[in-house]
């Protein structure tokens, strides 16, 4: 075989590799994956919030959950959580779980594994260091998880979950009512866990309040069929 061959080749095994995790972010293969996609308890709900804390909104969200009593786990990226750690720290003495998201927003699949792995460290140490406590659940930015994010979650002791219902709140058009109906599609229903976002800084400006409207309803569908929210702890087995 010719050598450049040979390297084309070896290249190309290994772009696979790196990227082979990343089809779970296809909802007919994460679907499949029930833990990964968060499918949990039949009697629970666990509600998730990705890109905090933000100053300009999340408190607004904590005063929400408390006036519904609904416990929440919050990803947070660490770039957000070192300019708030006061908000970081008031959100596990309120009561919510809080999980790792990133140090930045960015594709997992645009960074070597050694950046990835710095960065879910960097964050980790962050949450033991501001809430006393470990942080357990790891979600990808996008939700698209590399071979880098598997190795380093796992070196971490993190467990890495999705979502099984989004609300899409991200959406410069997104309103309550878009936000529920997108997240009755993919399912408010026993085991599910929903993905929202307590910050817009991944989002189109001011986004956050389309998922912080729609909280209620959401609260209200789940209590209809009888079901309670609980942190993702208390929701996977």
């Amino acid at each position: 075989m010719r050598p450049w061959l040979l390297a084309t080749g070896v290249s190309a095994a290994v772009v696979a590799l790196h990227a082979g995790p990343a089809v779970t972010a296809l909802p007919s293969v994460r679907r499949r994956l029930r833990a990964l996609s968060g499918v949990g308890r039949p009697g629970t709900v666990a509600l998730t919030l990705d890109d905090g804390p933000d100053p300009g909104s999340t408190p607004a969200f904590l005063r929400s959950l408390e006036r519904l009593r609904i416990p929440a786990t919050f990803f947070v990226l660490g770039e957000m959580a070192a300019r708030a750690p006061g908000l970081l720290h008031r959100m596990r003495e309120d009561g919510h779980e809080i999980g790792v998201h990133g140090w930045t927003h960015r594709d997992h699949l645009r960074m070597t594994p050694g950046h990835v792995y710095d960065e879910l460290a960097r964050t980790a140490d962050l949450i033991l260091r501001t809430c006393g406590v470990p942080p357990v659940w790891f979600r990808p930015p996008y939700g698209i998880l590399s071979a880098g994010s598997v190795l380093a979650a796992a070196r971490l002791g993190l467990r890495p979950v999705l979502w099984s219902a989004w609300g899409r709140d991200w959406e410069a058009g997104a309103t309550p009512g878009t936000v529920l109906s997108h997240l009755r599609s993919g399912g408010i229903r026993g085991g599910a866990t929903l993905l929202l976002h307590d910050s817009d800084c991944a989002a189109a400006p001011g986004a956050w309040r389309s998922a912080l409207g729609a909280l209620t309803a959401i609260a209200g569908e789940c209590e209809r069929q009888g079901l309670r929210f609980a942190r993702m702890s208390h929701h996977l087995p």
